[in-house]
């Protein structure tokens, strides 16, 4: 493994297919995607998927919690397996690890940084869907917690393009080296 590898993770957040759908035009994301999971895989990076999932009821969603309370309706009549599976064209291989968690950070409710400590990661590359919400949510809290971070810019995307554009060239730069896939793959 090369140098500037040891201790990284590539991290695949909410690339569900339930999550996938909300995107007008996702084909361009899961191409990403797809490249840098491969780009990964090639250069002996683990891949760490991050999928959001409940316990069936939904027990989790407050109705404090305005962002999950909305939508709890909905999530009770689901079957979790299907709220968590992972767009097809980007899915785990036998022997990735699967984090679920229970809120917006990849760290809220799950056993991220057990998994992280144990591999000895202390640099995250970040994807994922939506810009506004894990990518940012774990991007702070990840910082907090004093990890190296990369963004992919062009492996996240956002509802809100503008959000994105924001997000990628003005706040994440404080925290994280935001680059492109073509950057991350030289």
């Amino acid at each position: 493994m090369e140098q500037k590898n040891q201790n990284t993770a590539l991290m695949v957040m909410d690339m569900q297919e339930t999550i996938v759908k909300m995107l007008p035009d996702a084909s361009a994301i899961l191409n990403n995607v797809s490249k840098a999971i491969k780009h990964a895989r090639e250069n002996n990076i683990p891949i760490i998927y991050v999928v959001v999932g409940f316990r069936e009821g939904t027990p989790e969603i407050n109705v404090n919690n305005k962002g999950f309370s909305a939508s709890k309706a909905r999530f009770s009549g689901m079957k979790m397996e299907d709220m968590l599976r992972i767009e097809s064209s980007v899915a785990p291989l036998q022997g990735d690890i699967t984090v679920v968690k229970r809120r917006v950070s990849a760290f809220t409710g799950s056993d991220l940084e057990v998994i992280l400590r144990a591999q000895g990661i202390q640099h995250m590359i970040l994807t994922g869907i939506a810009t506004s919400g894990v990518v940012l949510s774990t991007l702070r809290e990840a910082a907090d917690k004093d990890y190296r971070l990369t963004v992919i810019s062009d492996c996240c995307a956002d509802g809100d393009e503008e959000v994105h554009r924001v997000l990628t060239t003005k706040v994440f730069p404080r925290q994280a080296d935001v680059i492109s896939l073509e950057d991350w793959i030289k």
